[in-house]
């Protein structure tokens, strides 16, 4: 009767799994028909071991009053009262493991002798042969959910939802790392829409001492943009740390408090691609002609080149 419960227990289990696989982006009704015979083959296995059951406890029953007849009244009262007391660990303990007691062995003791050892014909434990009923049953939930649904995702399917996934993490984790930009790591942006950002921040914070234009005018606070002559450097990293930190002793303030790391990078790439525009009216050229690393490098191997052919 045990094992029979705990088998019906096992082979249901899978619709408990069948349904809770059974997600708010799944349809049901996509494929009405399968799902109609699992369940029709579901009531089907409990109407046939509902009818186990009860032919069981019939069998039981009969077995129980020909105890009484053939050994008495008091003996079978007292096999019932040693089965109450029995724990419902110990019965569980017993029901799993089918384990035969010492002084038992000999009933269970095969003629195969190795060496003196001797072999006992020992079942295998309940507990493994319902795992491997269970394993049976999930089984063919299984082959026909991912192999015969429309509800279930195939792994290549399952795939892409998951390189999706990681691709939105990325990005998201990109957004996060942009405002971490400084004047020790920014670079050069090229991007139109990148730029297209940055002159609007231009022409809203910085368009009041430098004109539109960058080329400031002669009686403004801002230099001269235009131009390769920098007062505090002309590489990308010189003028996002101007635009951060400000030049207060000649006017310039600092914009780190009312601009992101990513704006000032964004205006400070549109401030380089500024040069060579030469608009009219410009101020005069102020600091330092820039010359950038490469191009000096650029020119130091020709003036060896020079020497060499000298």
């Amino acid at each position: 009767m045990k094992k029979i419960k705990i088998l019906g227990f096992f082979l249901l289990s899978p619709l408990f799994i069948l349904a809770a696989s059974e997600g708010s982006d799944s349809n049901f009704y996509a494929d009405l028909g399968l799902n109609l015979i699992g369940i029709i083959g579901i009531i089907v296995v409990v109407a046939a071991i509902a009818l186990i059951v009860n032919l069981l406890n019939q069998a039981i029953k009969l077995r129980e009053l020909q105890i009484y007849e053939e050994q008495g009244f008091e003996p079978y009262l007292e096999a019932k009262k040693k089965s109450a007391r029995s724990s419902w660990w110990r019965r569980v303990t017993k029901a799993m493991t089918a384990a035969v007691p010492v002084e038992r062995e000999q009933d269970i003791l095969l003629n195969h002798d190795y060496d003196g050892i001797r072999e006992l014909d020992n079942s295998l434990p309940p507990w493994w042969v319902y795992g491997f009923y269970l394993t049976i049953g999930i089984s063919i939930f299984y082959v026909g959910y991912y192999h015969f649904s429309s509800n279930a995702k195939s792994s290549a399917e399952l795939y892409e939802i998951e390189m999706e996934q990681a691709e939105a993490a990325v990005e998201r984790y990109l957004a996060t790392q942009a405002n971490r930009v400084d004047e020790s790591n920014v670079t050069l942006l090229t991007d139109a829409a990148d730029l297209g950002e940055g002159k609007d921040i231009f022409d809203t914070y910085c368009a009041a001492c430098h004109l539109k234009t960058g080329g400031g005018a002669p009686n403004s606070v801002g230099p001269n943009l235009t131009d390769k002559y920098w007062l505090h450097g002309g590489s990308i990293k010189d003028v996002f740390k101007t635009v951060k930190y400000g030049v207060p002793e000649k006017g310039m303030i600092s914009w780190k408090d009312q601009l992101r790391p990513t704006e000032i990078h964004k205006v400070s790439s549109y401030i380089l691609s500024l040069q060579g525009t030469n608009p009219p009216g410009a101020k005069e050229p102020q600091g330092e002609l820039y010359v950038p690393e490469e191009d000096t490098e650029n020119q130091d191997s020709v003036k060896v080149i020079g020497l060499i052919n000298n």
